[in-house]
């Protein structure tokens, strides 16, 4: 009976050794598979915050975007009065490409189909809410042209709004529209404050016979810094600028002008910088077809 016994318990102690190994292993299994859950776990904790960082740009974005749309456009109220006094004829005569001097906006003719915006990008332009007022000023010269047939937005240094379209234009939809105010609102190139540079590239880069282009600038000064030269920026323009063969224009050049002040030393004693560039652009719109407005 004692060896029975015995017998018996060195079966149990085998049987429950082999169940302790099984255990072993499916503790070793489970133990896999929860660290395989923690891993998916994490991935997907991972793809919520960057969808929440995506959801928090598109609501700034939209928020930006909101701002822009509540924001007082009195500031160009110029051409918004001009543009609601449009009559039928006028309106007319613009969709058909009439003789501009028949259609102009605020002293504004609108009769080109392709527009581009050449900006000044310095810092004063970007301070004491000027940008806010490039933004609303791009936005209503969009609204002058309801349709057109090319955009492009550049710095007065040339540099490109978007350079996935270099000297090439964009097509105009609401979108594109959209999206350039977008982009113009956390747009940072280098600025010299001169926009020879930028109009000289404009019109290398995009001018056609064939196709009616008016070129925008926007600044608030004219070489700050640089002591350039008026006559000599108005002779590298007159020169750009003509076609030779007809002695005609190849593109209207406009301008808008902001009023800043100037708190940096470096201006001097400086006060507002909307002067020098009236100097210049005064010239250059009358020269080139177009119309100066000073905000």
């Amino acid at each position: 009976m004692l060896e029975i016994s015995e017998v018996s318990q060195e079966d149990s102690i085998s049987e429950l050794q082999e169940q302790l190994f099984e255990i072993r292993g499916e503790t070793n299994i489970l133990n896999r598979e929860l660290n395989a859950k923690h891993e998916q776990l994490s991935a997907i904790d991972d793809r919520v915050a960057r969808l929440r960082r995506d959801l928090s740009d598109i609501e700034g974005r939209y928020r930006t975007t909101q701002q822009l749309a509540s924001e007082d456009f009195d500031e160009l109220g110029e051409l918004r009065i001009a543009q609601q006094r449009l009559t039928d004829e006028m309106k007319r005569l613009q969709l058909v490409a009439a003789d501009p001097k028949n259609a102009p906006l605020g002293g504004v003719p609108v009769d080109s189909e392709y527009i581009i915006f050449v900006i000044d990008t310095s810092g004063s332009m970007q301070s004491l809410g000027n940008w806010q007022k490039v933004l609303r000023v791009v936005s209503d010269t969009l609204d002058v042209y309801p349709e057109v047939k090319g955009i492009q937005v550049m710095s007065d240094d040339g540099d490109y709004l978007f350079n996935a379209f270099r000297g090439q234009w964009m097509e105009d939809s609401p979108q594109r529209r959209r999206d350039i105010l977008l982009r113009l609102a956390n747009w940072t190139p280098s600025s010299d404050s001169n926009p020879v540079d930028g109009i000289q590239k404009a019109i290398r880069e995009f001018y056609s016979e064939d196709k009616k282009v008016s070129i925008y600038v926007l600044g608030d000064d004219f070489c700050p810094l640089n002591n350039c030269s008026v006559e000599q920026a108005l002779r590298s323009i007159d020169q750009e600028n003509r076609n030779f063969e007809n002695k005609e224009r190849k593109v209207r050049i406009h301008a808008i002008g902001f009023y800043t002040e100037i708190a940096n030393s470096a201006f001097g004693s400086r006060g507002a910088t909307v002067d020098d560039f009236a100097a210049l652009m005064r010239q250059m719109t009358a020269r080139n077809g177009g119309a100066l407005v000073l905000l």
